[in-house]
């Protein structure tokens, strides 16, 4: 492309502090270095934990930043040794990268690898540059993806190639919330069928992972959320109960508990909230429930609980991004979405020009959208 190797000016999102919202300003984005790849975005989602970056919940995000991470485009450039991509290409990038050589990577019971941000920083590039500048200032990087600009540069490990046919409208959200929710359910939780499941919070992760326990052949999915308004998408996407906590007078454990004779076979926590964690390892199962931790609570929280909760059998997992290695899994989850066998479609309903990126903030913060999509 006319391109290559020059720097690009285009659109992006810049959050320059802590608690402020994104402000729409042009960037220099410059080309590839060894290893990387620069991506025109298409369209790209806008996730809770982007909002948990605008708001300074992360203690570890250096400001000014670009965040983003959930999104769909195509190639413009590669840099020097990368051969998995090429311009033209569709792709997704990864907020969890796939190296293919730690020590994670190699093991197939686990997709954290050492290079993404639970090991290490990726607020720079590994080569720890930017490649982002505004106003003459460094921009930082977020998860190696910073989607809210229209052109970004991505490590080889952080980006999947797609089928060329997919619509990047709707698959960019194979790249968090979907992929997050389906896989707690099917690869974390390993849901069986005619088994019973709650899923405590009912965003897009949350739905999700409602249709990842349909999809597995649950016979009871129990959708738990204080926002009524969300209930009528959750049954109409696999939920066969609705409750919210505020309608009960005791713990929403022991209301699941009656509902359910000894407990769910499943719980999942998709809210992030230390008490609703309990709550959802309470309302497993007696002697064999699992509960899945899918929610970010806050840094530095502490889990407390009675131990005979789990002494008896239950058993408390976490799931990371849906146990995917989402380089391997992403050109299949999207075949399977060609081929109509999963619909992350029904989780947007908002689909905004970038240009309103803080309207699509505000839908977010009133509880209004599930998935708020963004198309430059």
């Amino acid at each position: 492309m006319a391109t290559a190797g020059k720097v690009i000016k285009c659109r992006a999102a810049v959050i320059w502090e802590a608690g402020q919202m994104p402000s729409l300003e042009e960037v220099e984005v410059a080309p590839p270095r060894t290893h990387e790849i620069r991506v025109k975005i298409v369209a790209t989602g806008i996730c809770r934990t982007d909002d948990h970056v605008r708001a300074g919940v992360f203690p570890d995000i250096d400001y000014p930043v670009i965040v983003g991470h959930e999104a769909a485009g195509i190639v413009e450039s590669v840099g020097p040794e990368v051969t998995c991509v090429k311009p033209g290409d569709k792709v997704i990038p990864l907020c969890v990268p796939q190296c293919g050589e730690c020590a994670s990577c190699l093991n197939p019971k686990t997709n954290c690898c050492l290079k993404g941000h639970v090991c290490q920083s990726q607020n720079l590039m590994p080569d720890k540059t930017s490649r982002f500048t505004c106003k003459g200032k460094q921009v930082y990087h977020f998860l190696w993806t910073s989607t809210f600009s229209e052109y970004t540069v991505i490590p080889e490990a952080s980006i999947a190639k797609i089928d060329n046919a997919a619509p990047l409208e709707k698959v960019c959200l194979f790249g968090c919330g979907f992929s997050t929710g389906y896989g707690a359910a099917i690869n974390s939780a390993k849901v069986e069928p005619g088994s019973t499941c709650a899923v405590f919070g009912l965003g897009g992760v949350g739905l999700s992972v409602v249709m990842g326990c349909k999809t597995a052949g649950a016979s009871r999915i129990i959708g738990v959320d204080i926002n009524k308004d969300k209930f009528a998408k959750a049954k109409e996407l696999g939920a066969t109960d609705c409750i919210s906590p505020n309608d009960f007078d005791k713990p929403i454990d022991k209301v699941l508990l009656e509902m359910t004779g000894l407990g769910v076979d499943y719980t999942f926590e998709v809210i992030g909230r230390i008490d609703t964690e309990v709550a959802a390892l309470a309302s497993s199962r007696l002697g064999s429930g699992t509960c899945v931790l899918v929610g970010a609570p806050p840094s530095g929280s502490a889990l407390t609980f009675d131990p005979k909760l789990v002494l008896t059998g239950r058993k408390l997992i976490g799931s990371f991004l849906g146990g995917w290695k989402l380089k391997e899994a992403l050109p299949k989850l999207v075949s399977d979405y060609m081929n109509k066998k999963c619909n992350p479609d029904a989780l947007i309903s908002h689909t905004l020009p970038f240009e309103k990126i803080a309207e699509g903030f505000e839908l977010l913060h009133a509880g209004k959208s599930i998935r708020c999509v963004l198309l430059f």
